[in-house]
């Protein structure tokens, strides 16, 4: 589906927004961003028609948005809110076919899209009869993104839905965002004033200040030539724009083949591979090597001695995971930035490939800072040097004990 965009608002004697011109393609990831007051927000909400433009037209699939009646057009768009926006009252199930039900679908139809839409958001079946204050914030958030996709609209609208999450909800959400988008083909216009959440989900990022359009463009050529001043600096420095050019996605340097553990195993299983492979934490997997979470010693440790306890009953399934097709410079600053030891790589659909570690992205962020040249030759001869007074240091001390 279509969108044009042709826009003056105006707003009392001061312009929302002014001189807004865009076209969005069907299947496109479109995000808006700005500092407060740039008039994102305001430009998405007119798209439905909750804030009615006073000069200019907007189209979808060709027709003019003022010449259909508003509530059909909601009806049509999808909308998630960052307040999530579940009725407390309703199930979950009645939450997720509340369109649905508005549009009189027969309730087969219902039930039917409702399990779908469960599925999709990768929480269990029986979570249908559920009220939203019996699932955790992350969980109704899943909710509230899946509900928009419940009565088959080709366009939804995101208000800064994950906003108000912590970072590894939020991860996890994102993810969950940009899978449903890719299969499922949907148009999304997505409101964040996160630039890492735009550069990570946006096929197009939409940069606006004092109510103009500033510049429009795919994450890499806003990073690659940003428009002006203002945009340099509302990228920000800190953000690589590609670490090596001959190294573009998390698949190229992943670690293949990490320790992993199916639910059924028992603790003592769990303990034994882990003091094996010398780690701390295990990623789970089912038997088909979905990733399904990852168990750390701390609760092996805080259970061991329940003996009728296994892996399922004490792992953690919120788990931050990548695509081995994700750029490496959305993963430096997911991990850098969040502390991150490592996280799990997973392919398209969502088997555990590998695990790309804090240490290699230093690597990487070290080539990118001193480059190939003499400069970096330096660096590594120093700590090549510095590591070889390591090992004699510690050649000496065990001639000592000996």
């Amino acid at each position: 589906m279509n969108l044009k965009i042709f826009l003056k608002f105006i707003k009392a004697a001061k312009k929302a927004v002014d001189n807004f011109n865009l076209k969005i393609e069907q299947g496109e990831f479109i995000a808006f961003i700005g500092t407060s007051g740039s008039g994102k927000t305001t430009s998405m909400r007119m798209i439905n028609r909750m804030i009615e433009p006073t000069e200019g037209q907007i189209f979808v699939n060709g027709k003019n948005i003022k010449d259909i009646d508003p509530v059909k057009l909601r009806r049509e768009i999808g909308y998630v809110i960052q307040n999530i926006g579940l009725l407390p009252h309703m199930t979950i199930r009645q939450n997720i076919t509340l369109v649905p039900r508005l549009l009189k679908w027969d309730e087969d139809k219902k039930n039917e899209v409702a399990k779908k839409m469960i599925k999709l958001a990768e929480l269990p079946e029986d979570y249908l009869d559920r009220y939203p204050a019996e699932l955790s914030g992350g969980q109704q958030q899943r909710i509230g993104v899946v509900r928009a996709l419940a009565a088959d609209q080709d366009i939804i609208l995101m208000d800064e839905p994950f906003g108000a999450l912590d970072p590894i909800t939020r991860d996890s959400l994102q993810a969950l965002v940009k899978e449903l988008q890719e299969k499922l083909g949907k148009t999304i216009v997505f409101v964040t004033h996160d630039m890492d959440e735009a550069l990570s989900l946006a096929t197009r990022i939409v940069i606006m200040s004092h109510g103009e359009i500033v510049q429009v463009g795919t994450p890499e050529e806003i990073l690659t030539h940003p428009a002006n001043d203002f945009v340099a600096e509302f990228i920000g420095e800190d953000r690589l724009i590609e670490a090596k050019p001959d190294v573009t996605t998390v698949g190229q340097v992943m670690r293949p083949n990490p320790v992993s553990i199916t639910p059924g195993k028992s603790l003592r299983q769990a303990l034994a591979m882990m003091h094996e492979n010398r780690v701390d934490t295990l990623l789970v997997t089912d038997d088909e090597g979905y990733l399904k979470g990852f168990v750390n010693i701390q609760e092996i440790q805080a259970n061991f001695r329940d003996k009728s306890k296994s892996i399922s009953d004490i792992m953690q399934r919120e788990v931050f995971f990548t695509r081995e097709n994700t750029l490496v410079r959305d993963s430096i600053s997911r991990i850098l930035k969040r502390g991150l030891s490592y996280i799990p790589v997973v392919d398209q659909d969502k088997k555990l490939v590998g695990i790309v570690t804090r240490s290699t992205l230093v690597d990487i962020v070290y080539d990118a800072i001193w480059g190939e040249g003499d400069e970096f030759a330096d660096m590594e001869a120093i700590k090549a040097n510095q590591a070889q007074k390591q090992v004699a240091s510690e050649n000496d001390e065990v001639d000592v004990h000996v």
